[in-house]
């Protein structure tokens, strides 16, 4: 079944017309009246919704909501990633791949070996175009919650906003490094159920002052094994990780 995202009340028997985005894309895909969709707000613990096409003017549609599932596919341990802004193509392939494993949050991080540079209106549209691509990606994969694509930050500005003292006590911190002595992410995972902040590197990683400083910061270093990822890889290969290790399916939600 077509699903969009609704970032408007939604509540059952309602009659509504639909933001520009998903008018737009129901035209494309040439869905009739009568047609049955799925409607997602993207608030959290906000489930889904069927509706009912009841018209299709040029520049609009107006549904009827029918009834609420409440479903959530969530990860039930919060992952907040930090990853290093990437060349091209490939940050929008890290947004994308990285909102079907779970990802609670995305942080898009201007390291000192970082390509591209993002500042200004430019970094504005950047951040307004992943967050597109997360939307996109959340209708694709059948999450409820959209993940939020934070402003790009240096390292040294993340952590002057989010000091360690301020972190809930089952916050846990980890940075994906090549340091000898490195431990394997899920013994970091074992030891606790709470949030993970997840700091990852851009092309040719973080620099040793940018590592040295986010161990300062309480951040565990840790590995994903003996071979090099790639900057777009690791993040992805790491969620893939606690998807394995803490995505154990939960009772359903109560309904609204």
């Amino acid at each position: 079944m077509p699903r969009f995202h609704c970032p408007i009340p939604l509540t059952a028997d309602a009659e509504l017309e639909l933001p520009a985005g998903a008018a737009r894309h129901i035209q494309v895909l040439r869905l009739q009246p009568g047609a049955v969709i799925e409607l997602f707000s993207g608030e959290p613990r906000g489930g889904q919704w069927q509706a009912q096409i009841l018209e299709m003017g040029r520049s609009h549609v107006r549904v009827r909501v029918l009834q609420h599932q409440a479903l959530e596919r969530e990860l039930p341990q919060p992952v907040h990633l930090i990853a290093g802004i990437t060349a091209n193509e490939r940050m929008d392939w890290l947004v994308e791949k990285a909102t079907e494993l779970g990802a609670t949050s995305l942080t898009p991080l201007l390291a000192e070996r970082s390509v591209l540079k993002l500042k200004g209106e430019r970094a504005d549209k950047k951040r307004e175009h992943w967050q597109a691509v997360a939307v996109a990606a959340c209708e694709q994969c059948g999450r409820n919650q959209v993940p939020v694509i934070h402003p790009a930050h240096t390292l040294a500005q993340w952590l002057q906003a989010h000091p360690a003292e301020q972190d809930t006590p089952s916050t846990r911190r980890a940075v994906l490094s090549l340091a000898p002595g490195s431990q394997p992410l899920a013994q970091v995972l074992a030891q606790g159920q709470g949030p993970l902040v997840l700091l990852s590197g851009p092309e040719g990683g973080l620099s040793p002052a940018e590592e040295a400083l986010a161990l300062q910061a309480g951040f565990a270093p840790v590995t994903l094994g003996p071979r090099i990822l790639r900057a777009e890889t690791a993040p992805l290969a790491a969620l893939a990780i606690v998807e394995a290790l803490v995505n154990v399916p939960g009772p359903a939600l109560p309904a609204r």
